[in-house]
């Protein structure tokens, strides 16, 4: 089953779904401690799990003919053969992330051919961000500089489009797919109109749905949404959410994702930020009236970011789900 279908069938039962997002395992670790933080979850019936695509740093060599030959230097491998082992020990649907940055056009067919084989039909499609040592982002010379690319390439594939043309007998792969949005508008758009543009430029191209960034103001979410269908952007929306969990968070999150704390927030955890629980318990009840509020709403998915560590997610799908 593909997640658009789960989206719409959320929609059409008022029934709001949990999901969440998972980080790799680090290069050489199993997949023990990764099944450990999903057991857990499986109490509150997840509509679908996350898997991120990381990518470290791009690197270029030169070959042996003076060419260019560019590497991705990466230590959380392995997401769509994790997402494939996921679902098959859970029965439920994963989303494994795709991205545009360090991979070529052939290198993106080849993973979206092998999630096909493992019967992975849902993907996210993001244009990754810079890596560490680049100044701006900078595309595969072989690959793609926007998301809607990206997203283009899978819905021709769908289609039975590949890179070289079409292929004289195809099994048409049949992908559901997933984009990022922006509640504050991106870092690097020069204004909401524009961020704006570029999303709807990713739907036009063929997205079904769209997980947005963190967020700890609602009505970031709300007045996003109204935007988006002023646009003429009509897919589902779905809400992400990261509960704050320490101090260092209230730096941290707004620089790393172009998000603002509300004064409110940062008041009550600056007034506690010697003690770490009473800080965990304030961004976890935070995150818990923001998902009553968009449940409330009827939002049909809701999308936790854990960051590798799932406690408080547990507290607040007790609370909320």
């Amino acid at each position: 089953m593909n997640v658009t279908d789960i989206i719409h069938g959320a929609l059409a039962q008022g029934k709001t779904r949990f999901a969440f997002e998972l980080l790799p395992p680090l290069k050489g670790d199993g997949m023990q401690g990764t099944f450990a933080a999903i057991d857990p979850l499986m109490e509150f019936d997840p509509a679908y799990i996350n898997v991120t695509f990381h990518r470290e740093s791009l690197k270029q060599t030169l070959r042996a003919d003076g060419s260019a030959e560019w590497h991705v230097v990466r230590r959380r491998p392995g997401t769509v053969g994790i997402s494939a082992a996921i679902r098959k020990k859970y029965g439920v649907e994963t989303v494994p992330h795709l991205i545009c940055g360090g991979l070529s056009r052939y290198d993106i067919e080849d993973a979206l051919i092998d999630m096909d084989f493992l019967g992975l039909h849902n993907v996210l499609a993001l244009r990754g961000d810079k890596s560490q040592n680049e100044e701006r982002f900078a595309p595969h010379p072989q690959g793609h500089a926007h998301a809607a690319d990206l997203v283009r390439q899978i819905a021709a594939m769908n289609r039975g489009e590949f890179v070289d043309g079409e292929v004289e007998v195809c099994h048409h792969s049949k992908f559901s797919v997933g984009v990022a949005g922006y509640p504050e508008t991106h870092e690097e758009a020069p204004s909401p109109e524009a961020d704006l543009a570029h999303l709807k430029a990713k739907i036009d191209a063929g997205a079904d749905y769209i997980v947005t960034q963190l967020f700890y103001d609602n009505t970031c979410f709300f007045d996003f949404v109204r935007r988006c269908r002023e646009a003429g952007i009509g897919v589902p929306i779905i809400p992400g959410i990261k509960p704050l969990s320490t101090v260092r968070h209230l730096t941290l999150l707004p620089e790393t994702f172009g998000c603002r704390i509300p004064d409110e927030l940062r008041r009550e955890v600056e007034a506690h930020r010697d003690d770490k629980a009473a800080v965990r318990r304030i961004g976890t009840e935070w995150a818990i009236a923001q998902s009553r509020e968009l449940k409330a709403a009827g939002v049909p998915v809701l999308h936790y970011y854990p960051m590798g560590k799932a406690e408080n997610i547990i507290e607040i799908a007790k609370t909320v789900f």
